[in-house]
């Protein structure tokens, strides 16, 4: 045992029997880099303020960046008896140092410095998360655009609805993206607050520059409250909530993948470096990265809820409950980036089978609310128009026939008002009169597509 551990308050006898219940060593050592920085940045404005020396604040910055070295060539020795990563870095750094080491923890608290690491680790995984679906929505732009002109059926209630373009429908994905990328940007700007100089709960009895270590590390708000800020995790929920819901859609997504790759549907087809075999089926090309993706869903979700109960109790100001918000982030964060990854390595290496994805548009009813219109545009009303295809996709469906099957007299058995242009209304019509803002029509997905490069651009400028 080193001298620094028999002086230190910090080593205390605790009862055999809880062994390593409050050791957190084992997955808040992921904070080294934030840990380092801001005890760095920390030492800094405490010379800058004549607090320590600039000999001290040198010895200490020295330390730390030997310390960091060591940690990420292997050397460094975690001690678990230390119980978290601000401690075993403080250790060896006393170790390195001497007594001069115990000033870098002058003006602040474990409190204030696990909430600052904190933050600076979701601000950098956020921006992690961004570029990720940056990236995911380009794909999507480049696959519509290789696909824009094949027609699929939509659906409603998984039952076929009206003919859409596949890109139109990939395009759906972009906007859920968009929007996943919007609430971690406003995730990022509530985490973007510097909560050290809050000490332990009640603010410090030093002549503090908060807005040098705020620039410093990056920070463009103080907190305002010294007990929110080292009792707030707000900004982990905030990141938990957004990566819940990104999970979501990703989840939605793997469930259309999975289905248009079926034999009943034959939509499309992964690529094979993206499927597995049956240990028993040769034949099999399972999707089951997509299913894993959408199976990861539920222990996101989990870890939104374990965090807000977390919170749900706890009186102010710091509780030791606190440290269960790193594993659950961790483990959130680790599931949706490498998710994200696995969509940006599948997705471009998808194949359409154009021809089933007609046939499949030609099919059922899908032209039924194109011949109610039909109807709208001679004069009939669109309730009583509503009723006669209604009866007449009854009919068609009875004899097992399309739209297309019909004769002309048998459409005039359910009103007069049909003629020969009623042939007229095919998949291509229906897709080109949806040429509204949003519509499929093959004019507004072009431009949807091209808004959307354009929307990168932007963004990446």
């Amino acid at each position: 045992m080193s001298s620094y551990e028999k002086e230190s308050p910090i080593i205390k006898q605790l009862s055999d029997k809880v062994g390593g219940f409050t050791v957190s060593i084992h997955y808040d050592r992921r904070l080294y880099k934030q840990d380092i920085k801001g005890s760095i940045v920390h030492a800094a404005m405490l010379c800058k303020q004549k607090i320590i020396t600039l000999a001290d604040r040198d010895a200490i910055q020295n330390g730390l960046i030997e310390i960091e070295v060591e940690i990420e060539t292997g050397s460094f020795t975690w001690k678990p008896e230390l119980e978290d990563i601000h401690m075993n870095i403080e250790s060896r750094l006393h170790e390195k140092i001497g007594p001069i080491a115990g000033k870098l923890h002058t003006a602040r608290s474990r409190n204030d410095q696990v909430s600052l690491d904190m933050r600076m680790f979701v601000k950098e995984s956020i921006d992690t998360v961004i570029s990720q679906l940056t990236t995911l929505q380009r794909i999507l732009l480049d696959l519509s655009s290789k696909y824009q002109d094949v027609i699929v059926p939509g659906y409603t209630h998984l039952q076929k609805a009206q003919p859409v373009l596949f890109a139109h429908h990939l395009l759906a994905y972009f906007q859920m993206f968009d929007r996943d990328k919007t609430r971690f940007r406003e995730a990022s700007q509530r985490t973007d607050v510097l909560p050290l100089g809050s000490g332990a709960l009640a603010g410090l009895p030093y002549d503090l520059d908060r807005n040098y270590v705020a620039e410093e590390l990056g920070f463009s708000n103080i907190s305002a409250n010294s007990m929110d800020a080292v009792s707030d995790r707000d900004f982990v929920i905030d990141y938990l909530s957004a990566a819940s819901i990104c999970m979501m859609h990703i989840s939605r997504f793997s469930e259309e993948l999975i289905l248009w790759t079926t034999e009943e549907f034959s939509l499309i087809k992964l690529p094979p470096e993206y499927t597995t075999g049956s240990s028993i089926m040769p034949q099999k090309r399972n999707p089951d990265f997509a299913e894993i993706s959408r199976g990861k869903t539920g222990r996101v979700y989990g870890n939104l809820v374990s965090m807000l109960t977390i919170l749900k109790g706890l009186p102010m100001t710091y509780n030791r409950d606190l440290q269960e918000d790193k594993e659950g982030f961790f483990d959130s964060h680790d599931t949706l980036t490498a998710v994200l990854e696995v969509f940006t390595g599948m997705l471009p290496g998808i194949y359409v089978n154009s021809d089933n994805a007609r046939q499949s548009a030609e099919g059922g009813m899908v032209l039924a609310t194109d011949l109610a219109d039909y109807l709208v545009a001679k004069g009939v009303p669109f309730r009583e128009a509503h009723g006669i295809i209604s009866n007449l996709s009854d009919y068609a469906s009875s004899l097992d026939k399309m739209f297309g099957e019909i004769s002309l007299e048998e459409y005039r058995k359910f009103s007069p008002i049909f003629e020969e242009d009623v042939y007229e209304v095919t998949v291509e019509s229906s897709i080109n009169a949806r040429n509204t803002i949003g519509g499929t029509s093959f004019n507004m997905v072009q431009q949807a597509i091209e808004r959307g490069y354009e929307q990168l651009k932007e963004s990446d400028d």
